[in-house]
């Protein structure tokens, strides 16, 4: 190979480049500055933040580009899409999220049912407590319905900064009641973004709009605008990403107190959920991508290298969305309307490495506990796991907090959450770069079946079909009345000549 095309190559992938190497120096890094202490000592809390806040103002700043990322995309998305158009759209990328995470939980289940990690081994000594969220007391239908409510947001401003969570409380008629189906239901509004109700209020903002188009064109116009600054915006920030990663990662190591005793006690365990996730991930969906598109899936996710690399420094699916989109768009030729409107849907619903997470996980705590499974239990943790995973947020470890969701359904309690927490933060890692590429995959697929259809939309507004001015049109106004003012000066001025 010549030098100048190496070096063509170096130039075009050079972010992906640098942000793998961030990852590999972030680990090298981390396990460089464990040995820095003396034998016996952990890094203090204050110091492992000092070595965070590099990574911290990274992924602070990419979540400060989810909400405007979202909204404008979405409605710019849906709005310049003919309406029957984007019904098909939509409901071609639903139905594939949903295809798709049923395979991983299937997956998933035989594996842990097969391969048995957490048979015959010794009780694993509790590491400690979950994240926030876990020791919330919640059934599985609460959960299920707090998912359909936050769909429908009472104030979309609220829902920027806040969700609702179904709270039970032990009835104070009965302080001991032990029953938690006979407990009072109340319900707060707890931190975090609603990104599920933006979704939905953004995608009939964008129906509502593109059912008026003509009326409206000046407000579409507005939104596809927003929509290419944020995206601006996102490829400078892109470029953090490299330094970013690497003190994330170097600063999670710096975490663990002990590396060798956490693996050593569920090596088995990490090992089933971490080779399924990329199984499914790298083989499953890359066959089924190849039998849909006909496309090589090795070049794609080649092309997808920064994105996938970014969802495993941030751990977060919803923080790597600018990146994915900038990705599908300029690396792999995915239209615009196809891309920003199913990838937000994608990051909200399509949680594949989060389905086949939780159900192994909730199986693997049953086979510690000794519990035998009936097939009608693993049927409903296979139902609930799906469930449970599309309500997940696209945040790290949000898994955790629907995994107590997944335990209610095998009567285990939430406190064996903290069974699995020591290796949790790397696998979630995992399973978020697993559910972008599911993203990615599911828009790619939606694209290759839609392309005739946006082809023929493009066709129509390039032939005059869509960009029809009505009466009540405002440029139509605008350049009537013009034209009229011309017209009566002319007469005037030949009337007095």
């Amino acid at each position: 190979m010549k030098w100048p095309n190496v070096w063509g190559f170096v130039r075009r992938n050079l972010l992906t480049t640098l942000t793998i190497l961030g990852v590999v120096v972030g680990i090298a890094l981390g396990l460089g500055l464990r040995a820095v202490p003396a034998e016996g000592e952990s890094w203090d809390p204050r110091n492992v933040a000092y070595i965070n806040y590099v990574g911290d103002l990274f992924l602070r700043t990419l979540k400060a580009l989810i909400l405007p990322l979202i909204v404008s995309s979405l409605i710019a998305a849906v709005g310049s899409l003919d309406l029957s158009l984007s019904k098909k759209i939509g409901g071609r990328a639903v139905l594939y999220y949903l295809a798709t995470t049923v395979l991983a939980v299937i997956l998933g289940i035989v594996l842990v049912i097969t391969i048995k990690p957490g048979s015959n081994s010794d009780e694993v000594e509790e590491e400690g407590t979950g994240g926030s969220g876990v020791g919330r007391n919640v059934t599985t239908v609460d959960t299920l319905l707090d998912l359909v409510r936050n769909m429908f947001p009472p104030n979309l401003v609220q829902s920027c900064i806040q969700q609702y969570q179904t709270v039970l409380t032990p009835p104070a008629s009965n302080p001991t009641e032990t029953d938690i189906y006979k407990w009072t239901i109340n319900g707060v509004y707890a931190d975090g973004m609603n990104i599920l109700g933006l979704v939905v209020a953004s995608i009939v903002f964008g129906v509502a709009l593109g059912a008026t188009k003509q009326e409206n064109a000046l407000v579409l116009k507005f939104f596809q605008q927003l929509s290419h600054i944020v995206m601006k915006v996102t490829g400078w920030v892109i470029w953090l990403s490299p330094v970013g990663v690497t003190f994330l990662i170097a600063a999670k190591l710096l975490e663990i107190e002990d590396l060798g005793d956490m693996f050593g006690k569920l090596g088995l365990y990490f090992a089933v959920v971490a080779g399924g996730i990329l199984f499914h991930g790298f083989v499953v969906l890359s066959l089924l991508f190849f039998l849909f598109t006909r496309r090589n899936p090795v070049r794609f996710i080649a092309n997808m290298g920064q994105a996938l690399a970014t969802a495993f420094g941030t751990s977060s699916s919803s923080a790597s969305l600018p990146v994915t989109m900038q990705c599908l768009e300029d690396k792999n030729g995915i239209d615009p309307r196809v891309s920003r409107f199913v990838l937000p849907i994608g990051a909200t619903i399509n949680m594949d490495g989060t389905a086949l997470y939780e159900a192994v996980a909730a199986i693997f705590i049953a086979q510690l506990r000794g519990l035998s499974l009936s097939f009608g239990n693993v049927l409903a943790i296979s139902i609930t796991a799906t469930a449970a995973s599309i309500g997940a947020a696209g945040i790290p470890q949000a898994g955790l907090v629907t995994l107590v969701m997944v335990l209610d359904t095998v009567g285990l309690p939430a406190e064996d959450v903290s069974l699995i927490i020591a290796v949790d933060w790397l696998l979630d890692r995992f399973r978020t770069l697993v559910n972008v590429l599911g993203d990615s995959f599911g828009a790619a697929i939606v694209y290759h079946y839609s392309k005739a259809e946006l082809e023929a939309t493009k066709s129509d507004t390039e032939g005059g079909t869509t960009t029809e001015l009505s009466d009540s049109d405002p440029e139509l106004v605008y350049h009537t009345d013009t034209i009229r003012a011309n017209d009566e000066r002319i007469i005037d001025k030949n009337s007095r000549l």
